[in-house]
């Protein structure tokens, strides 16, 4: 298949849009997930910027978020508010957008600003993950807006300010969105060679709180029980419970005091990655089994605070179809597409279990993202934005992917 006259326009338009000039302008701001007044910026930036379409836009506030301090103690987390956009709701063909304004480089992080490498790539915090994305998204909108096609397409527009840290404050904005919709791309970067991400494991992180009783080191250390020792115990329980499709990382212990005293307090931090459903079941089964033997053993109380909040992402036969799709526009444009598996996880593992097909990294190629390594390889903006306004027509001609 070749492109008609007006798929060619389509892209030429997508490709047309300043995109590098508005990430250099968004990287430059430090959005990272706790810096509020950062993110705050970054909200008013993205607002302003995606104005230009048509429909509701707004500033969502978050939901309110919990987490156990190193002391025990839960306590509210803030966060920054979630961009959302609605336009045309009554259209037939509704999809769903997504991506992130929030990165993980905070406030006082060394990396800050951006710089040009000698191989033409933009050394920028947030670069690829995902400033890139958001402007290609939105020049892929906009050419589908100039369009005929548009008064036949609605959809929503998510861009939240949590989810480097798991979207605990924007999923049920996010759930919602999704209702309705034929097919969801989400914006996180593509590899640098353009692979896209496939099949995803899923992710839960618990707080495991565990109080002892304090006592004299040595004078009476019979009389404690240590909290330290048992959330060791546990961590090594949990570790013992890994296997193939599911990774479980006790990845740190809060708790302890001076030397001369038996530590009534520990907290422990543990990650799972869970391949599919029954490895969720598996590993909370193995949770529960090891909360109930330490506190037994060790004659203490054990509470866990968490949940498995990135559910496995497999690709199902609606995913298949929607990267059918992406692969045949890539094709079109001379971009190979693939795709492979991956360990990583984010906003497309909850949009793909509300139901919806999925391609979560049809942002900016780019790498060595979460480190100050970070890349962003400017010429696959124009690539990108036409590869998205490009799959977008095709699904509103056909109506589903």
């Amino acid at each position: 298949m070749t492109l008609s006259a007006s798929e060619t326009t389509l892209v030429e338009t997508a490709r047309a849009a300043p995109m590098l000039a508005q990430v250099e302008a968004w990287v430059a701001v430090n959005s990272g997930t706790g810096n509020l007044a950062g993110v705050g910026a970054m909200a008013q930036l993205l607002a302003d910027a995606f104005a230009v379409l048509p429909g509701e836009l707004a500033l969502r506030d978050p939901d309110p978020v919990e987490r156990v301090d190193p002391g025990g103690t839960l306590r509210a987390i803030e966060h920054g508010r979630h961009l959302h956009l609605a336009v045309r709701p009554q259209a037939p063909v509704q999809m769903l957008f997504t991506g992130h304004m929030d990165t993980v480089y905070p406030a006082d992080h060394p990396f800050q600003t951006a710089r040009w490498m000698d191989d033409g790539s933009l050394n920028a915090p947030g670069g690829a993950d995902m400033k890139g994305g958001l402007s290609l998204m939105l020049a892929a909108l906009k050419a589908v807006e100039a369009s005929p096609l548009a008064a036949r397409f609605g959809y929503e527009v998510v861009i939240n300010s949590d989810e480097e840290t798991g979207s605990l404050s924007s999923a049920a904005l996010l759930a919602k969105a999704a209702r309705g919709k034929v097919a969801a791309l989400t914006y996180e970067p593509a590899l640098p060679d353009g692979t896209l991400a496939g099949a995803r494991g899923g992710t839960g992180n618990f707080a495991v709180t565990v109080r002892g009783r304090s006592a004299h080191a040595g004078r009476n250390p019979e009389d404690g029980r240590n909290a330290i020792v048992a959330a060791a115990d546990l961590a090594l329980r949990l570790d013992a419970a890994r296997r193939p499709g599911l990774s479980v990382n006790p990845a740190r212990i809060d708790g302890g005091g001076p030397n001369n005293v038996v530590p009534d307090l520990a907290v422990l931090r543990v990650n799972f990655r869970p391949g599919d459903s029954a490895a969720i079941a598996e590993a909370q089964a193995a949770l529960d089994a090891a909360i109930a033997a330490v506190a037994a053993q060790h004659d203490v109380h054990i509470a866990a605070h968490g949940s498995f909040n990135r559910p496995p992402k497999p690709i199902d036969p609606g995913a298949q179809r929607l990267f059918a799709v992406v692969e045949a526009a890539g094709a079109d444009l001379d971009i190979p597409v693939a795709w492979r598996a991956t360990g990583g996880v984010c906003d497309g593992n909850n949009i793909a279990a509300s139901g919806v097909p999925v391609v979560d990294t049809m942002g900016a190629r780019g790498g060595a993202i979460h480190s100050a390594d970070e890349f962003l390889i400017p010429d696959s903006l124009p690539e990108r934005a036409a590869l998205s306004a490009l799959t977008i027509a095709r699904i509103i001609e056909k109506g589903h992917p």
